[in-house]
């Protein structure tokens, strides 16, 4: 099964062209949250269906507003892909989960604080094999430029509890890269440096 994962796209997805394999993941921010225009969905969603893919799973992030009011308004998000809001999906046996909340960003998409966030990490299954968030956790992949760990420490004290074969997610854009602790494959997949987008991040299982 090939596994292809971006996050951190801000509208910026068609330099990604077309892309193929079994499941594409993409980990939030696929919008530009500095307008927060209505039709930065359907532009994504045109293009979710243009890929070639068998199973395409997205969560929010914290430009993702559009989305997030989407939700509110018990609308669906996308057409052509599988909009995961703390909600799993199997496929071909592997277990997917997706939750899209950040700390320490009052004012943009999906933010929660922090007995909040402990109850949304709670939730994920013991059984999941590839988690999908938007934040990173605390420590792994989430070093800004000439900040501090901005990953959440609750996140990574529940990841440590289950320990998914694979955490995929993006955020912090300077931090893209893969490292594993020897439980779980960290996969910091934001695609965007500087206007332009960096690789996809494959995974063959």
């Amino acid at each position: 099964m090939r596994i292809v994962i971006i996050s951190d796209t801000h509208m910026e997805h068609e330099q990604l062209g077309q892309m193929s394999g079994d499941v594409l993941i993409h980990c939030g921010d696929f919008c530009n949250g500095f307008r927060r225009d209505p039709q930065d969905l359907p532009d994504v969603d045109a293009w979710f269906g243009q890929q070639n893919f068998a199973q395409i799973l997205c969560v929010g992030g914290n430009h993702d507003l559009v989305a997030q009011k989407k939700v509110q308004w018990g609308e669906p998000v996308f057409q052509n892909a599988v909009y995961l809001q703390d909600a799993a999906c199997q496929y071909r046996g592997i277990n997917f989960y997706g939750t899209p909340w950040v700390p320490n960003l009052p004012g943009w998409g999906y933010h929660l604080e922090n007995e909040e966030l402990l109850a949304k990490w709670a939730l994920i299954p013991d059984d999941t094999h590839i988690l999908i968030t938007h934040t990173p956790p605390r420590g792994i992949l989430d070093m800004p430029y000439g900040g501090q760990p901005s990953g959440c420490p609750h996140l990574r004290k529940r990841i440590n509890q289950i320990a998914p074969p694979i955490h995929c997610f993006g955020h912090i854009h300077n931090e893209y890269g893969v490292i594993g602790d020897g439980r779980t494959k960290f996969i910091n997949a934001a695609l965007m440096e500087a206007g332009t987008l960096r690789t996809p991040i494959v995974v063959d299982l």
